[in-house]
């Protein structure tokens, strides 16, 4: 995901799930394939700091992209706690979020079915 429409429409239109270290937005448009984008503020830290964090977080989204449904645009924001955390807490919270996400889309399918 690169351009700011898509970020503003799964921030602001899609729902939310927070964690320590990362808050995840999800909102489903269309039948595309799934666009992931991050976002990893100065508050999270430098430059290298900041770099790193967006490479681990993309690291780990790529094994997480099937559990996206089509059409989806997810934003994983990174929190400042993301700079200290290892890899398997980013992974974990990760999952947790995305876990959190997609159960409540598919609660919110079953009540319009």
């Amino acid at each position: 995901m690169r351009r700011g429409e898509e970020f503003k429409a799964a921030i602001k239109g899609g729902k939310r799930a927070g964690r320590p270290t990362l808050v995840v937005h999800l909102t489903i448009s269309g039948e595309g394939t799934p666009l992931v984008g991050f976002v990893v503020s100065r508050a999270v830290g430098g430059a290298a700091v900041r770099n790193k964090v967006k490479r681990r977080l993309r690291h780990l989204m790529r094994d997480r992209l099937d559990r996206l449904p089509r059409g989806s645009l997810l934003v994983v924001r990174a929190n400042p706690p993301a700079a200290t955390a290892r890899c398997e807490q980013l992974a974990a919270e990760l999952d947790l979020a995305l876990d959190r996400l997609l159960r409540r889309r598919e609660s919110s399918m079953d009540g319009q079915r």
